[in-house]
This record gives structure tokens, C-alpha cells and sequence, in this order.
């Protein structure tokens, strides 16, 4: 019963925490952490620990997947190069340089030690990033700053257990690297692997509850048997979620996704604001352990304070060089950008795209060579806009350089430590400070941030541009299916059947529906458009035809 209460209590806490924190000017996130702490100290509050295979194996999976379901694939394609740079690089970079710097300014302590707890605070957290999505940052920090935070945890956690195994045993640096390799490639897989099959199991699956409950146990099915084989469960969770967003819009009904978003959505502010909340709650336990231990209180302060400032620098000075060579291949692409215009005016003054669009019958091999082609072309183009458009400038370097904050991973990654490890009191009490400075300090001073170095926003006129050129290509697509259909429209006028001619209007509407969504489709994976206009006019199509098939007009169809 008293457990029970608890959660009750959680809950409603979460729940006003989402509702009062955008009144009060503050994250709820941030919130949260500020009322655990406070709450923590309370006397009648009795001491928190959660098992930290909870968080890492219980809360991380369907959070990660969740957030790659949303992901904007052609977005995360096109940043790879940033994103993988922060996620192995910057983690492997920071990790050894805070082993060195922790070596050397904390008595006693290893160096594999000090890379231990390099690796506990050096990964960004994924559910931290809630707070960048507030600020009104360029869409182009948000994908940087969700796709690092959603792989850089296998890079920590193998660092870290490689750095647990060095403390007690000799390991050399390819041990590590094919480690690594080996828990990413697996993951890679059986997260693949899981998100095909799962869009093909609930394709097939016509209750809209039921592909609910199965898509909860995705991101478990992908993450049980990688870290059963010694891979990643966190990256396969991430990969399934990846595959899945992509293959959704093709594979699973309107009612379906528009489910899974308002069931996810839940489950999200429920397991995010826990996460906050408990790490709050966690503190008196973890500073009674400390004072029970050698070391003071005083000094993990200390340890955590210049740890905070190491991972920022550090943060900086690798990020420099990374976007100034950002910045030269943007360049670089620019050039290329005017022959790749002419070539795609050679296929226009061809007439391709037309012909694709008209022709229903089986197309030769060089027709297909010939559309393949031109998609690669557009492609290719619109990348090049993609990154001229909005460049990443030192005004967004800034932003991402402050908007890594720490969160729940850093602190369970640390209460993973075996309970001989040296200084494990130490090392943990390091990770909460670190995590929740991180979260209160860049969190709560993100919008100041954001208000004095002035990076590039959500660009409206843009975005209103382009609602205007998918509404055309749109109504495009409407006007050919119509075009299609019209004998058949005119066979059921002359026979002056009622019946035949509603059910040839509803199917028509349903057929415009369904080519609307493959040109919309179509356009993004050629990356034609923004993700958020895109997204719009595809729940727009969505609740359309979820509205005609409430109505059982779909009954009526041909």
C-alpha cells in the first residue's frame, strides 16, 4: 500500500510539474530534479534507491525508441557525420582526457579509474534533450543534439566496462575497439532485424490497442537479446525505433500510428518526469553513503565542479574543428550544387517525372535506370540546400556546446560499478552532482543562452513556402487520380445509380488519400522537404481518412 501511494503520488507530482513549469518560466525536467532534492532531505521521507539496471534496462529502451520512432530519418542520414563524431569521438575523447585530468588531481585514483568516471559523465542524455526542444532552436540543433544523445551511451558503457576490466586486469586498446565493434554491429542487426519484423507483424494486426501493446514490447524485444549476446541494447532499441518510424507511415494504418503516438506521448511524460524525479530523490541516500566512506563530502564537490567545467571544455574545443569542417564541405557541396541544377533540367526538359507520375503499366529497365537516377539527383540536392540553408555558424555551436547536459544515464551508468570498486561512494556522489548541475546550471540558463548569441530559429517564411509547394504538388496528384478515374465516374453517372456513384466518390477520395501519401512519401525520402512540414500535411492526409472511416464511409468503397 505504501508503494502504492508513492506512485500515486509520482504521478500527480509529474503531472504538475508538466503543467505549472511552463507557467513558472522553468523545464519541468528541471523542476522535477529541484522538488526530488528538496523532498530528499525531508525527515519523514524515508531514503531512494533504485536498482540502476531499472533505469538502463527498464526506462532507456522505450525512451530511446520512442524518441528514434519520431526521428526524422532523412535528417539523421544527412547529420550522420556530426552525430557519430559526438557519439564515439567526443565520448572516447572525453573520457580519456578526464582519466588523465582525475589521475592527477584526485589522490589515489587509477587512471582506468579516472576513465571510468570520465565514461560515467561524459554521454549526453536523451531525455535531457526535452529541454533544447523548448528554446526554438533550428531544427538542425535539435537532430544533432537527439541523435548523439541517443548513441553515445554504447560508447560510454563499453568504455566504462572496459575501463572496470583494466582496474583488475591488463586490456589492450584493439580489446576495446573490437568490443565496441562487436556490441554496435550485433545491435545493429537484431535492432534491424526486430524493426522489419515488427512493422510486418502489426501491419497484419487490425486492432488499433493491441499494435499498441505490441509496439511497448519492441524496444525490449530488440534489447533482451543484444545485451544477452554482450551488444548494445540501448543501439538495437534506437535501430528498431529508426526502422520502425520510417516503415510506419507505408506499413501501418492512420489509426494505428495516431495511437501509437498518443499511447507513446503518455508513456513518455510518465517514465521522463520519473527519471528527473528520482534522481532528486536519490541524493540523501547517496550522501549517506558518501559520509560512511573515506572520502568527504567536500571533496566530491570539488571532483564534480571541475568535472562539469572539464566535459564543457572539452565539448568546445572538439567541437571547433568539427564544424569548421562542417562549414568547408557545405561549401564544398555549393559548388556542386549548379551542375547538379543543370543535370536535373536535362531530365525535366525529359519529361520523367511526368511520365512516372501517368504511366501505371510495367516500365523498361532504362525508365527505372532513368527515375532512379533523377531521385538520386533531387537528393543530392536538396541535401546541398539542406545544409547551405541553415549552416551550423558559431551561434548553433554555442547552443549545442551548452545544451549537452548530463541526466539519468550518467547516474546509473555510475551505481553499475561493482560494490568493490575503489572510491565507488565517490564516484557516484560525482555522477549525481555532475548530472543534476548540468540539468539546473545549462538547462535553466539554455534560454538566456539562446536570447544573447541569437542562432538561427525556425525559419516561417521558409516553412510557409514550402507549405505552398506541397499543397501544389499535392493537388497535382489529386487532379492525375481524378483523371483516372473519370470513366468510371461518368459510367455510374449514366447509369444514374446513386449507390455505384457514392461508393466511386468515397473510393476516389480514399484513392486520392493513398497517392497523396506516397507522392508525400516519395518527397522525403528524396528530402524534397522539412520534416515538420512534411510531418503536417501527412497527420493532415491521416485524419482525413480516419475521419471518412469513423463515419463507415469506407464500408462503401469499390
Amino acid at each position: 500500500m505504501e508503494l502504492l501511494v508513492v506512485v500515486v503520488l509520482g504521478l500527480l507530482g509529474i503531472a504538475a510539474a508538466t503543467a505549472i513549469g511552463p507557467r513558472l518560466g522553468v523545464a519541468s525536467p528541471l523542476l522535477l530534479v529541484i522538488v526530488g532534492i528538496i523532498v530528499s532531505f525531508l525527515p519523514f521521507v524515508p531514503d531512494v534507491e533504485v536498482d540502476p539496471e531499472w533505469i538502463l534496462a527498464g526506462v532507456l529502451p522505450p525512451l530511446l525508441y520512442s524518441a528514434s520512432v519520431s526521428m526524422p530519418t532523412m535528417e539523421f542520414r544527412r547529420e550522420f557525420r556530426v552525430i557519430s563524431g559526438l557519439s564515439v569521438g567526443l565520448v572516447v575523447v572525453s573520457s580519456v582526457a578526464l582519466g588523465l585530468l582525475f589521475s592527477w588531481i584526485v589522490p589515489g585514483v587509477s587512471l582506468a579509474a579516472g576513465i571510468a568516471l570520465g565514461a560515467i559523465v561524459s554521454p549526453t542524455d536523451a531525455v535531457a534533450t526535452s529541454i533544447v526542444k523548448r528554446v526554438g532552436v533550428t531544427p538542425r540543433i535539435v537532430t544533432v543534439l537527439e541523435g548523439e544523445s541517443l548513441l553515445n551511451d554504447a560508447t560510454a558503457l563499453v568504455l566504462l566496462r572496459s575501463a572496470i576490466v583494466a582496474a583488475g586486469a591488463s586490456v589492450t586498446f584493439w580489446e576495446v575497439v573490437g568490443d565496441f565493434v562487436f556490441a554496435v554491429a550485433v545491435a545493429v542487426v537484431i535492432g534491424y532485424v526486430v524493426g522489419k519484423v515488427n512493422l510486418w507483424v502489426r501491419a497484419r494486426v487490425t486492432d488499433a490497442a493491441v499494435n499498441t501493446v505490441i509496439s511497448f514490447a519492441v524496444p525490449f524485444v530488440a534489447a533482451v537479446p543484444s545485451e544477452a549476446l554482450g551488444a548494445s541494447g540501448l543501439v538495437a532499441a534506437v535501430v528498431a525505433g529508426l526502422v520502425t518510424g520510417r516503415g510506419a507511415a507505408r506499413s501501418l494504418s492512420p489509426q494505428h500510428r495516431f495511437s501509437d503516438a498518443q499511447n507513446w506521448r503518455t508513456i513518455e511524460l510518465i517514465l521522463e518526469g520519473g527519471v528527473f524525479l528520482v534522481m532528486g530523490l536519490e541524493l540523501s541516500a547517496i550522501v549517506a553513503d558518501l559520509q560512511s566512506g573515506a572520502r568527504t563530502i567536500e571533496l566530491g564537490v570539488a571532483i564534480a565542479l571541475v568535472s562539469l567545467a572539464a566535459v564543457i571544455v572539452v565539448r568546445a574545443l572538439y567541437l571547433i574543428p568539427a564544424l569548421l569542417l562542417e562549414r568547408n564541405s557545405a561549401r564544398r557541396a555549393a559548388d556542386i550544387r549548379s551542375r547538379l541544377s543543370s543535370l536535373q533540367e536535362r531530365f525535366d526538359a525529359a519529361g520523367t517525372r511526368r511520365a512516372r507520375a501517368s504511366r501505371r503499366g510495367r516500365r523498361d529497365q532504362s525508365a527505372e535506370a532513368r527515375m532512379r537516377t533523377e531521385s538520386r539527383l533531387r537528393r543530392m540536392a536538396a541535401d546541398i540546400d539542406y545544409f547551405t540553408a541553415v549552416p551550423l555558424g558559431w551561434r548553433e555551436g554555442s547552443v549545442i556546446v551548452w545544451a549537452g547536459m548530463r541526466g539519468a544515464v550518467t547516474l546509473a551508468a555510475a551505481q553499475t560499478l561493482p560494490q568493490t570498486a575503489p572510491d565507488r561512494s565517490l564516484i557516484i556522489f560525482i555522477a549525481f552532482l555532475v548530472a543534476a548541475g548540468s540539468l539546473i546550471i545549462q538547462g535553466g540558463t539554455l534560454p538566456l543562452l539562446v536570447r544573447i548569441v541569437k542562432p538561427a530559429g525556425v525559419d516561417r517564411q521558409a516553412m510557409s513556402r514550402e507549405r505552398s509547394a506541397l499543397a501544389g504538388l499535392l493537388a497535382e496528384v489529386a487532379d492525375d487520380v481524378r483523371a483516372q478515374r473519370a470513366a468510371k465516374a461518368a459510367e455510374a453517372r449514366e447509369r444514374t445509380d446513386t449507390t455505384t456513384e457514392r461508393r466511386l466518390s468515397h473510393g476516389l477520395r480514399l484513392e486520392i488519400i493513398q497517392a497523396q501519401r506516397e507522392a508525400l512519401l516519395q518527397a522525403r525520402d528524396e528530402g524534397a522537404f522539412s520534416s515538420s512540414v512534411l510531418t503536417g500535411a501527412l497527420e493532415a492526409l491521416d485524419a482525413e481518412q480516419i475521419t471518412m472511416e469513423l463515419r463507415g464511409e469506407h464500408r462503401d468503397g469499390p
